[in-house]
């Protein structure tokens, strides 16, 4: 992962610079833990809830039978910054080959939660997805990035860009649609982490949109700019939020900070039965980056170190996401349909994931994968030592 995010060596290298802009940072409005936990967004009641929440509180996020006569299709798209390229490859090859779903319910996390929107609208919207990821656009947010943006700032590249990016694609009429949808029941949910409380926070953006409130599409952008700003490198975003009669603001950044990838809780599933339907249940599961180990002799300096231990964590926490995942879906008699980058794919060598090249590369790899068919896993791909027990075993 690191790969992607080459220039996060730049951000090392000005640790120090970081701890002594420290002082100079903007002074935000303190609260309690007792109200951060009653905190809602104004106007907008059910907008979110944290990740670990009551089953209870959940059901509320889940999609309303109306929209499962034709079962229940939950598409899960994780983080992964350029290498988001896949994915929207995916989703259009998938539109191409004829087999692709109207999903109940889309979740996103980080560039994930870029793509979410467009998945969950439908293959008219697959458009944007070809441009935001290989017209060059992504490429300029990590163009000229600004020491000054760390020493006084909150990010490297701080200076609004992304939250520009997503206000060009998320419009007035983007938001009409989606709620249009969210009223057939069907759900769209972005996954943040909220830093002060060190939590995951589920947003239910078909709310957000269906709401009306005057502050709906500023909410809507804001949350889908806070998913994809990884820490010190785009700035967080500040929310407005009220607890009884405080009024004050939580600070969120990549949702990929707690998790990858986000499927439903198991408790969730086993206990709602508003979630089962008499049609069939999948969940497909698109993880734009890389889950199987590559080997590289590592260079002993702390770069290196800090790159190789930040990828390798990086791609286990996916792996048990995945496990316990696919565990779930077999014990419960749901399809699980999994595709990654794997070893077949472009590879990049340039100083970030964002490069435009490499990026129309990846888009075609999964392009092509869907068109064809060939792009479903239907288990979590086995650790090295693992297949080659099976190998052993099967001689």
């Amino acid at each position: 992962m690191m790969r992607r995010y080459g220039w996060l060596r730049g951000l090392l290298a000005l640790a120090v610079a970081a701890q002594i802009g420290a002082c100079s940072s903007l002074p935000r409005t303190g609260y309690t833990a007792a109200q951060a936990d009653a905190a809602s967004v104004p106007n907008i009641p059910g907008a979110r809830v944290f990740s670990d929440a009551s089953v209870a509180t959940f059901t509320e996020l889940a999609a309303r039978p109306e929209a499962q006569r034709k079962g229940f299709t939950y598409l899960a798209l994780s983080g992964g910054g350029g290498d988001g390229a896949y994915g929207a490859g995916v989703l259009n090859g998938w539109t191409a080959s004829g087999t692709r779903p109207e999903f109940t319910l889309v979740s996103g996390v980080s560039t994930g939660a870029l793509i979410a929107p467009f998945a969950f609208l439908g293959s008219g919207y697959d458009s944007y997805l070809t441009d935001i990821y290989t017209s060059g656009v992504a490429e300029t947010l990590v163009q000229s990035p600004n020491v000054v943006n760390i020493l006084f700032g909150s990010g490297l590249f701080g200076d609004g860009r992304l939250r520009g990016l997503v206000s060009r694609y998320v419009t007035p009429d983007l938001l009409a649609a989606v709620a249009a949808e969210h009223a057939k029941g069907r759900r769209l949910l972005v996954v943040t982490t909220n830093l002060d409380s060190q939590r995951a926070v589920i947003w239910n953006m078909g709310a957000i949109a269906a709401s009306g409130a005057p502050n709906a599409l500023d909410l809507f952008r804001d949350v889908l700019t806070a998913s994809a700003s990884i820490p010190a490198v785009f700035p967080p975003q500040l929310i407005d939020v009220q607890a009884d009669a405080s009024a004050f603001q939580e600070l969120h950044v990549d949702g990929s900070v707690v998790t990858p990838v986000f499927t439903l809780p198991q408790a969730l599933l086993l206990r709602d039965g508003r979630l089962r339907t008499a049609g069939r249940a999948n969940i497909y599961v698109v993880i734009n980056g890389r889950l199987e180990p590559e080997f590289d002799v590592t260079k002993n300096n702390t770069l290196s170190i800090v790159e190789r231990s930040f990828t390798t964590a990086s791609r286990a926490r996916s792996r048990a996401t995945l496990a316990t995942t696919y565990a779930f879906t077999r014990a419960n008699g749901i399809g699980f349909n999994l595709t990654y980058i794997d070893s077949d794919s472009p590879t990049t060598t340039a100083s970030r994931g964002f490069d435009t090249g490499y990026m129309r590369a990846l888009y075609r790899s999964g392009l092509e994968k869907a068109r064809t068919g060939t792009f479903w896993n239907h288990s979590v791909p086995a650790a090295p030592v693992v297949k080659a027990l099976i190998a052993e075993t099967t001689r």
